[in-house]
């Protein structure tokens, strides 16, 4: 023990601190514990016990487009969270201002094509090397690649879990794709239109000649769920060079968008790229040539991409559920034995150093000098209520809350923990450290040495930190993107599209895997 408090001694306070005298321009030793790292230093590690609470969400989180990086679609039922599904809502603009589908215009078949994530390393492939294309009737090689998508719940309910997707028409206008939208917005119908029963596979079809191995046919790996040619016969085919195809802004208030959802109540949620979704209309028209009329294929691609209005539509049913009890018993004084965190607007996991703990730090530092090195909460899954196999969170975002708020004033704050925004570009900082994630229990560490020294040694506000289950995203350099947009920092997250969730040990003095703060501080032999 001595010699790994010794080590972090060189390790993070030559780097974690060191860094922070350079981004802060503090060189007073005293103050960063410098003096502790020479010879004669005596290093002690600590655990305090933290105060860990349920949050309420309300089950509810923005997840209009400017958050919908990925969407979600599907449901998922288990015993402590309950009932989780997700559907998917888009409006739907024409692939051009003014569509022309020529002459005696007939639709054949349109297509709604989802791209989810999917395991490309997991890949069943069957070819045909003496298929016939049918169009010219040419010796060709088909092969067929299957890839199981990605899943989060269950896969295997009788077998092999089935999905059965909807595709409705949406009743209500939807607005502007900057309009911010809460998971809870319920929407009005109209028609089905479309149906799949989806099996977890997609498939990747490729078609080569034979004589010289040229491409005649390519199909990306993909959900492609048919939907109703008559209604898109009268409600776009037929009505070309009408004043409801004449504008955008005409077009989204007659056929006002869809919604993607599942039939069931159980099953699994998967992820898709909202921003490559498809819907293609597949028609013949006359085409005439020297006098004679053909009839020529053609596609129409309607515009589901970033111009339109589009979130997820996520509900619960947390009825009977040990959530549901603890959600409403929060005790924000003195914890809770158990905590529900869940993502995509679930609740999350209020943590607080109790005063009487900092007011004991701090006495230590005023009057021992101590120089404290680490400070981490740690908090581990409850394999009481936890042991499964479920895919378990494997981040959190972090935020500062104010319980004391005054009237008008934010209760959250919004900007990154001060060690994020300093170090998060360095490479040798975590936020949060996860361990043995397929294991139970799982535990996280949560680095809040320098929140936690500021709290200490500059008297800053010991505020309570809230996680919840998702991650900051970063550009192509690896800086979360909200270290640019202080004032909005805590809006760059994965939270409205991760669906993990899981049961952790809160405040329980029985139990020795209850919330803690884990505090490394040196002090000087005199």
């Amino acid at each position: 023990m001595i010699r790994t408090i010794q080590e972090l001694f060189k390790i993070t306070a030559t780097l974690v601190i060191g860094s922070l005298i350079l981004v802060n321009c503090e060189p007073d030793a005293d103050q960063l514990g410098s003096q502790f790292f020479q010879d004669g230093a005596q290093g002690t590690e600590k655990t305090y016990p933290v105060v860990a609470y349920n949050v309420n969400n309300n089950d509810s989180i923005r997840t209009d487009a400017a958050r919908l990086q990925s969407a979600t679609l599907g449901a998922f039922s288990e015993s402590q969270f309950g009932l989780q599904k997700s559907a998917y809502v888009t409006q739907v603009r024409m692939g051009n201002s003014v569509p022309d589908f020529g002459v005696n215009a007939k639709l054949d078949s349109a297509v709604l094509v989802l791209k989810p994530q999917y395991a490309i390393d997991s890949v069943t492939t069957v070819t045909n090397e003496d298929y016939i294309y049918p169009e010219g009737a040419v010796p060709a090689k088909k092969v067929v690649s299957s890839y199981p998508i990605a899943k989060y719940g269950k896969t295997k309910i009788s077998g092999k879990t089935l999905l059965n997707i909807k595709v409705n028409e949406v009743s209500d206008f939807l607005g502007a794709n900057s309009d911010e939208v809460r998971s809870n917005k319920v929407v009005s119908t109209g028609v089905q239109i479309g149906a799949k029963t989806f099996d977890g596979n997609i498939h990747l079809v490729r078609v080569t000649k034979d004589a010289d191995n040229s491409v005649l046919f390519e199909r990306t790996a993909a959900i492609r769920i048919p939907l109703d040619s008559t209604f898109f016969a009268n409600k776009i085919i037929n009505k070309a060079n009408t004043p409801e195809l004449a504008d955008a802004a005409s077009f989204i208030r007659y056929f006002k968008g869809i919604r993607v959802s599942v039939a069931e109540t159980d099953g699994y949620l998967f992820n898709f790229d909202p921003s490559t979704t498809e819907l293609n209309l597949y028609y013949k028209n006359d085409k005439v040539v020297n006098g004679v009329t053909t009839r020529e294929q053609s596609v129409y691609p309607m515009n589901l991409g970033a111009s339109n209005a589009n979130f997820n539509q996520i509900t619960y049913d947390r009825t009977g559920t040990a959530s549901a009890a603890a959600l409403a018993t929060i005790n924000q004084i003195s914890g809770d034995a158990k905590i529900y965190a869940q993502g995509m607007g679930g609740p999350g996991i209020g943590l607080r150093v109790p005063a009487a703990d900092v007011a004991a730090i701090k006495s230590l530092y005023n009057s021992n000098k101590i120089g404290i090195v680490s400070a981490k909460i740690r908090i581990y899954t409850d394999i009481t209520s936890w042991n499964n196999d479920y895919r378990k969170p494997n981040s959190f975002v972090v935020r500062q809350r104010n319980l004391t708020s005054a009237a008008g004033q934010p209760e959250y704050l919004n900007d990154y923990l001060v060690d994020l925004s300093a170090l998060s570009g360095t490479g040798i900082y975590n936020l949060v450290k996860s361990y043995d994630l397929l294991k139970n229990p799982a535990y996280y560490d949560i680095g809040i040495t320098q929140t936690f020294k500021n709290i200490i040694e500059k008297e800053a506000a010991n505020y309570d930190l809230v996680l919840n289950v998702g991650d900051y995203t970063v550009d192509s350099g690896g800086t979360p993107q909200g270290a640019f947009f202080p004032a909005f920092a805590q809006n760059f997250n994965t939270r409205s599209f991760t669906p993990y969730r899981a049961v952790f040990v809160g405040t329980d003095p029985l139990n020795d895997k209850s919330a803690k703060l884990i505090l490394t501080y040196g002090q000087k032999n005199n």
